[in-house]
């Protein structure tokens, strides 16, 4: 299987392993000026989703920069079918960027096997032919076999031509991986839910009794933490700069925050092995890189309610490094979606050498 040559081996050196830590990505998508146009907005979200894929980016949190005037709503994840069908049938990329972003994010991550089931169709997806394939390993196609498996959950074994109706066994959930084989968890789970599951065998079996198989309903880091998949991301959205930091799903929050700016320090002295006036970095599990938008981190610090009622002025003081992802750039601006190139790739090394594993 293809995506077996990115599991971590014992054989394969440092370079290549994967790094179970929590690298996380923020960002703001608020101005339309980058994007005038459906076309454009769609292709910089996939531009960005290649991003995070490439470099094995586990969380993606979109901020709003501005004042707060959207509904709490707006800005939940938007990863499940039932979030998604409270919005209207409209286009967002005009009314709600952010959203919008957190949409085709949200979209492309999913197994595209899965995607008719888990996004009804919307206006924000009518260039989706446009977007570029992820292709990442839970990516998995029909005659691929892996032990973990992304998957949606179904009332009823879905008829196919040819073949009788099958019924799911008492105290069971059907569930759609895009196998041949059906497959099951011994545990009721709602229909029309994304689960990761994992089978028995690590190695597909010669045979398979019944064409049948039970699986563990799993956590979706499972794969990773456990054999070293890299396995997606999870998308998030925040009303503001502060929600970024309060609303954290990880337990003891982000132990590693990197703000970037054209007034901060070099990105390499961070990556540099070598002694610099730059605070050491230490071990981390979940590393945080915050980018601004064209008028930069300070913007969404000025209009953070909760920020100004602590006294905070300037976005430096909330993170543990500042830094310039570009010295000497001969541009006035550097777009969001090539800061993110930039930045997770000058700060590969140190999420190489500081990562836990």
């Amino acid at each position: 299987m293809e995506s077996k040559k990115r599991k971590r081996g014992p054989e394969q050196s440092t370079e290549n392993e994967v790094v179970t830590s929590k690298p996380t990505a923020v960002f703001q998508a608020k101005d339309g000026r980058n994007a005038q146009t459906p076309e454009l907005q769609t292709l910089l979200a996939g531009q960005i989703a290649r991003a995070l894929a490439v470099f094995c980016v586990d969380e993606v949190v979109v901020f709003d920069d501005g004042p707060a005037t959207q509904n709490a709503e707006t800005h939940s994840a938007v990863s499940s079918t039932q979030e998604i069908e409270r919005e209207n049938n409209s286009y967002r990329g005009y009314t709600d960027p952010n959203y919008f972003l957190a949409h085709i994010l949200s979209y492309l991550e999913t197994p595209p096997n899965l995607r008719k089931d888990l996004f009804p169709l919307h206006p924000d997806f009518r260039l989706a032919g446009c977007l570029p394939s992820l292709d990442m390993p839970h990516h998995l196609r029909r005659q691929d076999w892996c032990q973990y498996r992304e998957g949606v959950t179904k009332r009823d074994i879905p008829h196919r031509k040819g073949r009788r109706i099958w019924r799911v066994p008492p105290g069971h959930t059907y569930v759609e991986t895009g196998l041949d084989t059906r497959v099951f968890v011994s545990a009721f789970i709602a229909p029309e839910t994304r689960v990761t599951v994992k089978f028995k065998d690590e190695e597909e079996p010669k045979e398979i009794p019944g064409n049948e198989l039970l699986a563990e309903a799993v956590t979706p880091s499972a794969p990773r933490e456990e054999a070293g998949y890299y396995w997606g991301y999870s998308v998030r959205s925040a009303p503001c700069l502060s929600a970024v930091l309060t609303e954290c799903p990880f337990d003891g929050g982000y132990d590693l925050t990197v703000g970037t700016s054209e007034r901060g320090v070099p990105v390499s002295n961070l990556a540099s092995t070598k002694k610099s006036k730059s605070k050491s970095i230490p071990y981390f599990a979940h590393m945080m890189i915050v980018f601004g938008g064209v008028a930069g981190l300070e913007v969404a610090v000025k209009a953070d309610k909760e920020l100004k009622g602590l006294g905070v002025k300037s976005p430096e003081a909330l993170f543990d490094h500042w830094v310039n992802l570009c010295p000497g750039q001969g541009s006035r601006t550097i777009r969001t979606e090539e800061a993110i190139w930039l930045g997770l790739m000058g700060l590969r090394d140190v999420v190489l050498r500081k990562g836990k594993r």
